[in-house]
């Protein structure tokens, strides 16, 4: 076993169950503990570095509450699929398709709806239109290596638009449509993200659990003119992405 007493050091200021945290995190980045595999009981953390169950069980507590672990009720403690790192994501123009594949991920679409709408109050100003003005309503399901991991609404102006509701976009990109035309490519987005609780639909789509986290992103995409072309609603399960940005300093 990799773990040993002597990694951890009761003779500095670190408290003792962050020490422990970064012990465990360092065997799982190193594979001794791969994902879906157990990890050792509170009772034989605390005997291999001979500290107290209470400090074993803050220790683990805070890796469950990060979503490094996860408990099985009677059968232990366990490691969690590692979350996607969506690098760039929020400062980037990219399609999903391409942020999965620099990955090693193969991306994949459910469209569960395509339809023409009236625009309601929040759809009109957003896009810059009037109050039932029509759009392109695009609702998708998308996967990374089978798994689902973000549901997303799109609104789009249905005069500029009008073309793509033919087209299928399980197998399209809709950024790679939209940029056929100076008039609807997208050169600037403005996201807005928030934490908010998985609902039933996110229950039902995603997988997952009412009430779990959800990483809710509000996006408008922009033309070359500075016009809106694109309002979008996107849903990510909280378990399975994290989002990264890179930050230069001026």
């Amino acid at each position: 076993m990799a773990l040993n007493a002597d990694r951890i050091d009761k003779s500095v200021p670190i408290p003792l169950y962050f020490q422990l945290k970064k012990i465990i995190l360092d065997e799982i980045k190193n594979g001794t503990y791969p994902s879906g595999s157990p990890i050792p009981t509170e009772n034989e953390l605390s005997d291999i570095f001979k500290i107290s169950r209470t400090t074993v069980r803050q220790a683990i507590t805070e890796l469950v509450q990060e979503g490094r672990l996860y408990r099985i009720k009677s059968k232990g403690t366990f490691v969690s699929k590692p979350k996607i790192n969506n690098e760039d994501f929020i400062t980037k123009i990219e399609s999903f398709n391409s942020q999965m594949a620099r990955r090693g991920l193969t991306a994949s679409t459910e469209v569960l709806d395509l339809k023409v709408i009236p625009a309601d109050i929040t759809v009109a100003k957003f896009l810059n239109l009037s109050e039932n003005d029509q759009v392109l309503f695009l609702y998708r399901r998308r996967f990374a290596n089978d798994e689902p991991l973000v549901t997303i609404k799109t609104y789009l102006p249905y005069s500029r638009c009008q073309d793509l509701i033919n087209l299928d976009f399980t197998t399209i990109s809709l950024y790679a449509e939209l940029g056929k035309s100076d008039d609807t490519k997208i050169v600037k987005i403005q996201r807005q993200i928030e934490a908010v609780e998985a609902d039933s639909e996110d229950a039902r789509h995603l997988n997952m659990k009412k009430g779990k986290p959800i990483h809710f992103f509000t996006s408008i995409g922009y033309n070359l003119y500075g016009q809106p072309i694109e309002y979008s609603l996107a849903r990510y399960r909280g378990d399975r992405n994290v989002f990264e940005i890179t930050v230069a300093p001026e």
